[in-house]
């Protein structure tokens, strides 16, 4: 006989990462694991982002949802990230219009706003304290960068994204306290927030619209057919419809997504307090910032005034063995009164790349559906694409299938050789940065 779902709380939970989103995590409940059977409308794998996103879009319209979690909700990238909500995707309008043609670069730019339109909505429909602010400014180095920005400028407004601002030298210090730019664009309709803060905030609202979220509840695989189910090691969902949200940290459970991303990490630390009149000095506007190199560094003020700072990419997914070391002179190089300032907190955020640095969403079957690699755009990019889904599953699918439908390739070299041949890319762009090409 077939035994009912029943929660329980496992005896050894996994815990958060040691970072200073979970120093600073709100209150949330420990959730149980799936001991046992359950059924829904729709099973969702992933407790981030992109997983909370669909669930909470799919509760908001009646259907009963459950999501099963490997760790905790926001264990992974989207409770580790650095915060920035930064529109658009992590290849420009030009490209995208090269590679997919006009139609599909045109309705790609007309959603390219709407992650970060979803979560200033969600903040203030559920009131999730997150330490929201506006603002999120792109650096350049070079006159090259500052007319791609320019563009990107140009190609934005078109699009309806009026809030937006050329910075030049005179005026740069405004928004970064250092010698290292030459101007840049502000784009008011970006902003960031406590990430982690924020998904666990969606998991709450989608707990009171009924939905279900069960912690230490990995699925070890999913069987297709025409109600599809998902097992763990204790128990399984049968569903009308599955939708997988692991990204980087899917594991085997769908071994057809593996080929088509590769796992890498970017690190992050956070200095000790430095208190408001040390960072009101150093980000007077407190705006996010990123700069426009291929291997770039990224930053922002916290809501408790210490100095988050992210960057040194490594593409194997691994951890580095220091990542202070790594980052301490990037700091001490745009900032140099903070030479010898305590570092807090240092960790790794693993996020899905793919070959062609697009999202990758798709169908493994008329009710399976996945999402993953947003290559390092995941804070907006995750929050469209879980409403894209959701759409979908409720039989509008025009929009989605505008990112169903571009090709995605596997990395070619397989598992052996995928990380030394793009490690090499990265290396020969980042050469040509130094070398001003």
């Amino acid at each position: 006989m077939t035994q009912p779902a029943r929660a329980v709380h496992p005896p050894a939970p996994t815990d958060y990462v040691k970072t200073y989103y979970a120093h600073s995590a709100n209150p949330a409940p420990e959730r149980a694991a799936l001991i046992g059977d359950a059924s829904c409308d729709v099973c969702v794998l992933g407790a981030g982002f992109s997983g909370i996103s669909t669930a909470l879009h799919l509760a908001e319209k009646g259907l009963k949802v459950i999501v099963l979690e490997a760790a905790k909700v926001g264990w992974g990238a989207s409770g580790r990230n650095g915060g920035q909500i930064i529109n658009g995707y992590s290849r420009d309008y030009d490209t995208i219009l090269g590679r997919y043609g006009e139609t599909t670069a045109k309705a790609l730019l007309g959603m390219s706003f709407e992650g970060g339109d979803i979560i200033r909505e969600r903040v203030v429909k559920y009131n999730i304290n997150c330490d929201f602010k506006v603002g999120a400014f792109f650096a350049a180095f070079t006159e090259g960068q500052m007319k791609f920005l320019e563009r990107r400028m140009q190609v934005w407004k078109q699009a309806g994204n009026t809030d937006l601002e050329m910075i030049g030298k005179d005026r740069v210090r405004e928004i970064s306290d250092t010698g290292l730019y030459i101007g840049g664009l502000l784009d008011k309709r970006g902003g960031h927030i406590h990430p982690l803060n924020l998904v666990l905030g969606q998991a709450a609202a989608l707990e009171k619209l009924g939905g279900r979220i069960y912690e230490q509840s990995r699925v070890t695989r999913v069987e297709r057919g025409a109600r599809p189910v998902a097992y763990t090691s204790n128990g399984k969902v049968t569903a009308n419809t599955i939708v997988v949200c692991g990204n980087a940290y899917i594991g085997d459970a769908v071994p057809e997504l593996a080929p088509r991303f590769m796992s890498v990490s970017s690190q992050i630390v956070t200095t000790e307090v430095l208190g408001e009149a040390v960072t009101s000095q150093l980000m007077p506007r407190g705006y996010c910032l990123e700069d426009c190199n291929f291997l770039l560094d990224y930053y922002r003020i916290t809501g408790d005034h210490r100095l988050l700072f992210g960057g040194g990419v490594v593409y194997s997914g691994a951890e580095p063995a220091d990542i202070q070391r790594r980052l301490v002179p990037h700091i001490e190089r745009t900032f140099p009164a903070l030479k010898g300032r305590k570092i807090d907190f240092a960790w790794s955020c693993n996020f899905a790349l793919t070959l062609t640095r697009m999202p990758h969403i798709g169908r493994l079957s008329d009710n399976v559906y996945f999402i993953h690699g947003d290559s390092g755009h995941g804070v907006t990019t995750c929050h469209l694409l879980g409403r894209l889904t959701a759409e979908a599953i409720n039989q509008q699918a025009s929009r989605y299938d505008v990112f169903a439908s571009m090709k995605n390739y596997p990395f070619p070299g397989g598992r052996m050789f995928r990380v030394p041949l793009t490690a090499l890319g990265a290396w020969y762009y980042g050469m040509r940065e130094k070398l001003g090409i």
